[in-house]
């Protein structure tokens, strides 16, 4: 049945009343397959991007999918204890005291799971949780992949203080001197390149942003694989990650990168309509009921709110995505009880009617919602629990 989409959309959620979530399943799995086709490495999916647990399992079941990378300890154990996955990466460092002594109890947990670390601190808070007879814990080691032109100039996400192959080789060292715990990785993540769009604003800033992703993916490329180089000399590693959804074909160039991260791409948010490079579909999107017309060319709808995280800034807003012709008026935005949509396709809206929006960010809207609708064409195939759903917030 050949449908546009909204009509498609309209039909499979007919019987539902908005607010409600759907993930488009033909659009997701096309992501999928995408995504693959520009790693050429196999990629470990990033779950702050899905936040279900039926949309990770999904996945995880393709060709080219292999493993986790969460950002939580506790996420991880519980991903791990209800049999998502038994290959997790934490890719954040973890002070929780209580998830580490969930782990150290927890031989599946411990044999499953790999912590994020990039200073003696983060091994001094494990050994003061656990007490330095604790069993061995398996950690990866981040290096910081920003670009420093100069000494002065910083491009690219705050992360690691380990920036250089020295540092991440005697950083390695000392890893593997100290007892309980076992080096089984390195991680570098490219925020200024797999992150930044480069194709959201004029034409100058769109070169410049280029010029500059092709120069710290040439400086990345030497430094990442000499400290690999330097780490392997010391540690026998069993994975080496890198990337992004924004950064496959780059991070996938470098020989020293075993695995890529991503997961954005799988949902199709509106930060990655900025891209050149790959262009996803939309497979996450939201509909809101129309509850007022103060105008004829103005409707209403019910909440809408929903903000992604980052600069505040009109790139973190929902956009109207169907019927097509709408947009946020300025002076409002996105409310958090209700959120004006202007232009030529308000028009033919009514009350009761609704409208789709879609969200800035992947996983965020998993967090406004505790179910998606997974819809095959004009039908929902299965309704599943989101994160919050199912009672977990590991925010």
């Amino acid at each position: 049945m050949n449908l546009p989409d909204a009509t498609a959309f309209d039909l499979a959620t007919k019987d539902l009343d908005p607010p409600l979530a759907i993930v488009d399943l033909a659009a997701f799995d096309a992501n999928a397959d995408d995504l693959v086709r520009r790693a050429t490495r196999p990629i470990r999916v990033v779950s702050k991007s899905v936040r279900c647990r039926t949309l990770l399992e999904r996945v995880l079941a393709k060709p080219g999918f292999r493993g986790v990378m969460c950002y939580s300890l506790a996420e991880a154990l519980w991903l791990v204890e209800t049999g998502t996955t038994d290959d997790v990466v934490v890719a954040y460092p973890t002070v929780d005291h209580a998830a580490l002594r969930r782990l150290a109890a927890d031989d599946r947990a411990r044999a499953a799971i790999a912590i994020m670390v990039d200073s003696p601190a983060h091994l001094d808070l494990v050994d003061s949780a656990l007490g330095l007879e604790h069993p061995e814990i398996r950690v990866c080691l981040e290096l910081d992949a920003s670009w420093r032109p100069m000494r002065a100039l910083h491009v690219g996400t705050r992360r690691s203080p380990v920036f250089t192959p020295r540092q991440a080789q005697e950083f390695a060292a000392s890893i593997t001197s100290r007892p309980g715990f076992r080096l089984v990785g390195m991680m570098a993540y490219e925020g200024q390149i797999a992150g930044f769009p480069d194709a959201a604003g004029g034409r100058l800033q769109s070169a410049a942003v280029r010029w500059m992703q092709r120069k710290s993916a040439a400086e990345l490329l030497r430094r990442r694989g000499t400290a690999v180089r330097a780490v392997r000399e010391v540690a026998d590693l069993e994975f080496v990650n890198g990337g992004g959804t924004g950064s496959l074909e780059v991070t996938g160039s470098d020989a020293s990168v075993t695995e890529i991260a991503a997961g954005s791409g799988l949902l199709g948010p509106t930060l990655f309509d900025g891209y050149t490079r790959f262009h996803p579909r939309p497979a996450a999107i939201f509909a809101l009921p129309v509850v007022r017309k103060p105008t004829r060319t103005i409707a209403t709808l019910f909440s809408g709110g929903y903000v992604a995280s980052g600069p505040a800034e009109a790139t973190r807003l929902p956009s109207p995505y169907l019927p097509t012709g709408l947009k946020l008026l300025a002076l409002e935005g996105a409310g958090e009880v209700q959120t004006p949509v202007a232009g030529r396709g308000a028009r033919g809206l009514h009350v009761g009617d609704r409208v789709w929006l879609r969200h800035a960010k992947a996983g965020e809207l998993a967090e406004r919602f505790t179910h998606y609708h997974l819809v095959q064409g004009d039908r929902v195939e299965q309704t599943v629990p989101t994160y919050r759903g199912e009672g977990q917030s590991f925010g």
